[in-house]
């Protein structure tokens, strides 16, 4: 018999782009001669909240509360409810025309952000009619958002769904809590949406990328359903939230609601589990996969793996993805933290895996950071070149962990010898590779932007986590990058073990300076957790803190909690780091001293006050 496959990807995830998991997965299974079809059931759900309609049974359902948050929506509710639909069409760029009369004072409700827009500040001011109008939409759209959130479902939010109870979930106890509560407005829409895919396609496979925390809850709500009407259909999770969180899996409440949960790249484990479903393959044959047997959860691995090699691996497959409804929205002015949600990009992967893999905070024992597989520049453009021909998009986003420099030097060079326009940006590591003549040669096939990984800002922490870069010369690369007309935005960390308050307030400065001598764009603090399956977590002793939770109960493991008895206590600086920081985005008080910035009494930075300006000489 032939098994046909829905791919599902569950609210909330992108809502200017679909995740690229499922069309990856199309691609392959369309070679091999499967059924399959997919559908973005996050921007579906989305689209159908943020209607007229629903809105207006939002408002209705609030209405019967005792207490209600963000009273000035609710007072305004005719105007929300008269406006979103045409501020989504707008958002989507299928109606160009209201720019003009969204710029209007008397056209939206000004709630509690747009009352707060600054309409003289310098960046906004910068922007065109259009990119003004999108920011006031986001903002109108954002303000319907936070009333239902904290009126409606505690769960929502634009890009995730039920973080709280998945992240760090060790047990399941809480998770199968909620599972048994009455469905919310929002959930009921989601599953009448899933009901309406399920008629229309007959699969006899629902599978579910489940990339982060805040897919899960979504994706068990649908499987649930799943199983009480459709007892016949099996189901599969896979994706990075399995991969990373579920490697441990003891507890088999979770396969009450599905079939089959895969680990690493899901080619190999899907393409068993169909043939396996078709009656062409014993259950021994199964790769990488966790079923129940005699109610107990086991790990299906049949060795050797069979492999699907990166370079041998057909173009993604975005087929019933792209259908005008994903949004660009403008929350964040800066022009590199807007291709975050705003424009279409087909994602694609240059290599699998790292070439460094060698990042200690990094989980490089997983196969996605630590199996490192190349192609060829050839390769990749022959992959744009078919994915534009299918979608009419000609922006790319490489979602490598770090693209290799080399390999983008191929790409540049084929792509300008095709003649072939397109923007495109990807994550790198701060390489010294990258010098003033290669970032050009990038800058001319089309590379906008560049994210890479400053961390701590301190040679000696980021000799200790063996990122196998120093600050002079991260200094010359992104200035490099910069003096080519490429946005650069970098990943900040701060806890890392033994960090001081010292380190972490010339942190600060270093950072101070690359805005100051245009460096950088962007950049984004990230609190340091640390994980199970990075060098860290497996030997603690090694970087001198103590590990000392959770308890292991059966389902996830991924985060530990941990003692540093020789660093500072990271949580006072939080506010102080994260307020510069904005200012440092807004082109703001780049003068101010750093410990200025802090209500706690600091260290006078120890950094040299021309050491990335000595550095970029």
């Amino acid at each position: 018999m032939s098994c046909k496959t829905l791919f599902i990807i569950p609210p909330f995830t992108q809502l200017n782009t679909p995740y690229p998991a499922t069309a990856y997965l199309k691609g392959f299974l369309d070679q091999q001669g499967k059924d399959t079809v997919q559908i973005d059931l996050s921007i579906e759900l989305f689209c159908k909240v943020f209607s007229s309609e629903v809105l207006s049974e939002i408002f209705e359902e609030a209405n019967a509360l005792d207490e209600l948050h963000f009273i000035d929506v609710f007072n305004d509710q005719s105007l929300y409810i008269d406006n979103v639909d045409a501020v989504i069409q707008y958002l989507q760029g299928n109606n160009d025309t209201l720019a003009s009369q969204l710029l209007e004072d008397d056209y939206l409700p000004i709630g509690h952000r747009l009352s707060k827009l600054d309409i003289h500040h310098k960046a906004y001011q910068a922007l065109n009619e259009a990119d003004k109008a999108k920011h006031v939409a986001t903002l109108f759209i954002e303000e319907i958002g936070d009333f239902i959130k904290t009126n409606i479902d505690e769960f929502f939010s634009f890009t995730k769904y039920a973080e709280q109870i998945a992240s760090s979930a060790s047990s399941f106890d809480q998770i199968a809590d909620y599972l048994q509560y009455d469905l919310t407005l929002i959930e009921e829409i989601m599953l009448d949406l899933l009901e309406e895919q399920i008629q229309e396609y007959g699969p006899d496979l629902v599978s579910f990328t489940v990339p982060f925390p805040g897919n899960l809850f979504a994706s068990l709500r649908c499987a649930q359903h799943i199983k009480t009407y459709y007892p016949t259909i099996k189901v599969a999770f896979g994706g990075g939230y399995c991969n990373t969180e579920l490697r441990s899996l003891e507890d088999p409440r979770i396969f009450q609601l599905l079939d089959f949960i895969t680990l690493d790249d899901g080619e190999g484990p899907l393409l068993n589990i169909i043939e396996y479903l078709e009656g062409n393959k014993d259950v021994n044959a199964l790769e990488r996969t966790f079923m129940l047997k005699h109610d107990k959860v086991v790990y299906l691995n049949h060795l050797p793996n069979t492999i699907h090699h990166h370079s041998a691996l057909p173009a993604p497959n975005y087929e019933g993805l792209f259908n005008r409804k994903h949004l660009s929205f403008l929350d964040v002015i800066n022009p590199m933290h807007r291709l975050w949600s705003d424009e279409q990009w087909l994602k694609l992967t240059v290599s699998h895996g790292c070439y460094w893999k060698k990042c200690s905070f990094c989980d490089v024992n997983l196969d996605y950071i630590g199996n490192y597989q190349n192609t060829t520049g050839k390769a990749i453009v022959d992959k744009m070149e078919q994915m534009i021909e299918a979608t009419g998009i000609n922006g790319f986003h490489f979602v490598d962990e770090a693209a290799p420099p080399k390999m983008l030097k191929a790409i540049a060079l084929e792509l300008i010898e095709r003649k072939i326009s397109v923007r495109w940006w990807t994550n790198i590591r701060f390489e010294k590779t990258f010098d003033f003549e290669l970032c050009k040669l990038l800058a001319t096939s089309g590379c906008i932007a560049v994210t890479g990984g400053l961390e701590v800002a301190s040679d000696r922490l980021l000799k200790k986590m063996k990122k196998g870069v120093d600050i002079v010369q991260v200094a010359r690369v992104t200035k490099a990058f910069k003096d080519n007309g490429i946005l650069v935005h970098a990943y900040l960390m701060y806890g890392f073990p033994t960090q001081t308050e010292q380190e972490t307030i010339d942190a600060l400065e270093v950072v101070r300076q690359l805005f100051d001598n245009d460096c950088l764009d962007s950049a984004f603090w990230h609190r340091f957790t640390c994980t199970i399956h990075s060098p860290i977590g497996q030997a603690p002793s090694e970087f001198d803190i103590e590990i000392t939770g959770p308890e292991f109960e059966g389902f996830a493991q991924n985060d530990l909690t941990h003692i540093d008895p020789t660093g500072a206590n990271h949580g006072l600086y939080t506010t102080g780091l994260n307020t510069a920081l904005q200012a440092y985005l807004e082109g703001n008080e780049l003068e101010k001293a750093v410990s200025d910035w802090f209500d706690i009494e600091v260290p006078t930075t120890t950094v040299d006050e021309t050491l990335v300006s000595d550095s970029i000489a």
